[in-house]
């Protein structure tokens, strides 16, 4: 897996390999406004997981995952680092976790 300096870079990269939509992190599902998908934790894997530390600041620290759906919608969450788990049901934490720690 690619290593990235910045968020953004990562977003560009990801975004010319596919990963072209936004997702939402949801209590229980993630949605893609643009294409009013709901997709619960079944429904889709994450691919990569990339994490960035905020410099000088602990809350410009951000988590990016690359998620693909059972059906092939490739697209990206960004999310506050480590805030969702709080605020997810278990199996959205669970899918986001187990997929995370698979990766090499």
């Amino acid at each position: 897996m690619k290593m990235f300096e910045t968020l953004s870079e990562a977003m560009e990269d990801l975004k010319k390999r596919g990963y072209t939509y936004d997702f939402l992190l949801r209590y229980d599902a993630i949605e893609c406004e643009a294409l009013n998908v709901r997709l619960g934790a079944a429904e889709f894997h994450v691919d990569e997981v990339h994490r960035f530390e905020g410099l000088n600041d602990p809350d410009d620290s951000a988590i990016l995952f690359a998620v693909r759906s059972t059906a092939g919608l490739k697209g990206l969450i960004v999310d506050a680092y480590g805030a969702y788990a709080d605020t997810l049901h278990a199996d959205m934490i669970k899918r986001l976790t187990m997929d995370a720690n698979t990766q090499h």
